[in-house]
């Protein structure tokens, strides 16, 4: 895991991912037009921010890793299960699918999420060409939608599971994201003994570390390599955004994979 630099875009890339023939990049919200509380490379546009500041910010981040906006392939990510086999780019004034993931062995099509404290989990099959992103809150982790993502790319791309490499992203940590009983109930009743390891009390609340939670679902989806970032959202707000830590007056880091010519 390293951060690294195009133009004025600082990201964060996987060793895991540094492999020929993909693309990937975990955006940092710096070097942006957004004012605050949307400061300042925010690409999301449900938060509030101005439309044409998005369209500006996005623009900076396609220009900076030279992908054309016509090649780009996102979703309306609702919290569910939904995984798009992604064929071709989303085109200007299509509505989008409503999915939390996207899997596509197409080149040069570049798959495009948004994240601020959920979980971002980045897929890529080496042998059979197939990448994928993945958008895990805590309903989408309970209702495993990377394992779906996995289950798909088996199902449509010929993937085998312990071929696919898996790279969680900077999300909320285990220490800052305290849960209710809806929540506990919920991992209790999928996870069953072992969502002992997944919930944990400190500093007098329960807490729900979705990234043990994230690296389980995968390990049971029988994906061997994955590499954890273990990086906090709402300890690095100078980095990320986190709904939780700025009391959901924020914006949407991005996530970009796809696979090159």
């Amino acid at each position: 895991m390293l951060f690294q630099q195009a133009g004025s875009v600082r990201y964060l890339g996987f060793s895991l991912l540094e492999k020929p023939g993909l693309f990937h990049a975990v955006i940092t919200r710096h070097e942006g037009v957004s004012p605050e509380p949307w400061s300042s490379l925010n690409l999301g546009g449900s938060g509030g921010d101005e439309r044409s500041r998005v369209i500006e910010n996005r623009k900076r981040v396609f220009q900076a890793f030279s992908i054309n906006s016509n090649r780009v392939h996102d979703v309306w990510q609702v919290h569910g299960d939904t995984v798009v086999c992604a064929n071709n780019p989303r085109e200007t004034g299509v509505p989008h699918q409503k999915a939390d993931a996207i899997i596509t062995n197409v080149p040069n099509l570049f798959l495009l999420m948004l994240f601020a404290d959920c979980v971002p989990i980045l897929l890529f099959d080496p042998v059979q060409k197939v990448a994928g992103i993945v958008h895990a809150g805590w309903k989408g982790t309970v209702l495993k939608v990377s394992q779906k993502a996995v289950e798909q790319m088996v199902i449509r791309y010929g993937s085998q599971p312990q071929n696919i490499l898996a790279a969680v992203g900077p999300s909320i940590g285990p220490d800052h994201y305290a849960v209710g009983k809806d929540v506990i109930r919920a991992v209790d009743d999928v996870f069953g003994a072992a969502a002992e390891h997944f919930i944990h009390c400190h500093n007098g609340a329960v807490k729900l570390d979705l990234w043990e939670c994230n690296r389980y679902i995968l390990e049971m989806a029988g994906i061997k390599q994955i590499e954890v970032a273990g990086v906090c959202t709402a300890c690095h707000v100078d980095d990320w955004f986190s709904h939780r830590a700025e009391q959901g007056r924020t914006g949407r880091f991005g996530v970009i994979i796809g696979l090159c010519a």
